[in-house]
């Protein structure tokens, strides 16, 4: 049986569904801070409990055969942690420890774990390959680069097996709309181009447009949440032959223009758009080179046109669950 930490929220849920697909079995273990209960089937294990609560972990793992465990549960939002860096190592790097400490006593050595592509802070080069330096500029970036740390000292110290994913920008819901994004507050930026959409008198703020890119506006790599889920599944039944750092994004870069004029399209709604000056701390251009994680876990990405990422947004903003 499949541990999945943080399985009750946007990228853990969608792994979830993906890998009860493949006809595997799971409990969720979640604190509900940030997730959703409505978004783990019903009949699926789920025990509400926080990886601060070493009891919790070790209950989970005497009542349940865990074997494996797909690693989501983290805090997440880099301005939150630039403010309160200290929720984020307790939460983040703590709460890690506590989780492989129990995974130790019970014998469970495999474990996919949900990094950042934050990791390597402002770019040297493009795309971002896995030799690039790792230079991260928030707690967030940070405290996922420990953990990655963490990782390599344990499997040198008692044979951990691990995958470091480094996502990009991970985007859109499942094709039938039962689950999907929902962040309260809403901090990423297709569901609020949607959302602003939607509601049709609001207006979509546009941070930065003199950045030395094709329009101006900043280039990010967007990849389909059920790309990230294949990607764990594949990850995990490597990891007989792979412990490490992996990429995980399509290559393709997408200006924040290009993603508002596409939401239009899709939508076949507008609204007015207001030009602000850029935030602190955003880089220009991120995007992924993924062939490394195309090698080892013979993964590709299948979601590539970024109008049919946001029509499955789409679908889910029109239909929430929760």
């Amino acid at each position: 049986m499949i541990l999945i930490t943080g399985g009750a929220g946007y990228i853990g849920s969608h792994t979830l569904a993906y890998f009860l697909a493949q006809g595997e079995e799971c409990v969720v273990f979640d604190n509900l801070v940030y997730g959703h209960r409505e978004a783990v089937p019903q009949g699926v294990p789920f025990v509400q409990g926080d990886l601060a609560d070493v009891s919790a972990l070790k209950h989970v793992f005497e009542t349940y055969p865990i074997t494996a465990v797909i690693h989501f549960a983290a805090f997440a939002c880099v301005p939150e942690s630039v403010q309160n860096p200290e929720r984020y190592y307790y939460n983040n790097v703590v709460g890690t420890l506590n989780l492989l400490q129990v995974m130790h006593k019970f014998g469970v050595d495999k474990i996919v774990f949900s990094s950042t592509c934050a990791v390597y802070g402002v770019p040297e080069k493009l795309p971002l390959d896995e030799t690039h330096p790792t230079n991260p500029i928030s707690p967030y970036g940070r405290s996922k680069l420990m953990i990655e740390q963490i990782f390599a000292d344990y499997r040198a110290a008692w044979g951990l097996n691990y995958a470091a994913l480094r996502y990009f920008n991970a985007a859109g819901a499942l094709k039938d709309g039962s689950i999907g994004e929902s962040h309260q507050p809403e901090n990423h930026l297709i569901p609020i181009i949607l959302q602003t959409l939607q509601k049709g008198e609001a207006h979509f703020k546009i941070f930065g447009t003199d950045y030395d890119t094709r329009d101006g506006t900043c280039v990010r790599d967007y990849i389909h949440v059920e790309d990230l889920a294949s990607a764990h599944y594949k990850a995990l039944g490597g990891l007989d032959h792979f412990s490490g750092a992996l990429n995980l994004g399509t290559g393709i870069g997408t200006t924040v223009r290009e993603m508002f004029d596409a939401a239009e399209k899709v939508t076949g709604r507008t609204c007015q758009v207001d030009l602000c000056g850029r935030r602190p701390g955003d880089p220009p251009m991120l995007y992924a080179a993924n062939a490394k994680a195309k090698e080892v876990l013979d993964w590709t990405p299948k979601w590539m046109d970024i109008k049919d990422i946001l029509a499955s947004a789409w679908n889910w903003e029109q239909n929430r669950r929760y």
